[in-house]
């Protein structure tokens, strides 16, 4: 998986973090390194989707945290990928 959306929400789904926090942890949960513009490319839809927002005074170091419409989003796709995934396994078996 790397759609940036689904990467950045999870990894704030734990707390809040500025832009490099959440590089070193998307590549540690998800193997995936996004690169400067795609996370803040990212964060910038994600912040007018209502998503995320700062965290505190905006600063150089900006930090954001995961907004309540944002974990519900998180939830309903990653259930859908739990879905998906437990199809291609289950027909994996029968191949």
């Amino acid at each position: 998986m790397s759609d940036p959306t689904l990467l950045v929400l999870s990894s704030l789904a734990e707390g809040d973090k500025h832009g490099y926090a959440m590089m070193q942890d998307i590549e540690a949960f998800a193997g995936v390194k996004l690169g400067p513009g795609t996370l803040y490319g990212a964060i910038t839809r994600l912040e007018e989707h209502g998503w995320i927002r700062p965290a505190g005074a905006r600063t150089r170091r900006q930090s954001y945290s995961i907004t309540p419409a944002g974990r519900q989003h998180l939830q309903t796709e990653l259930a859908t990928l739990h879905a998906i995934v437990k199809t291609g396994l289950s027909r994996m078996r029968h191949a």
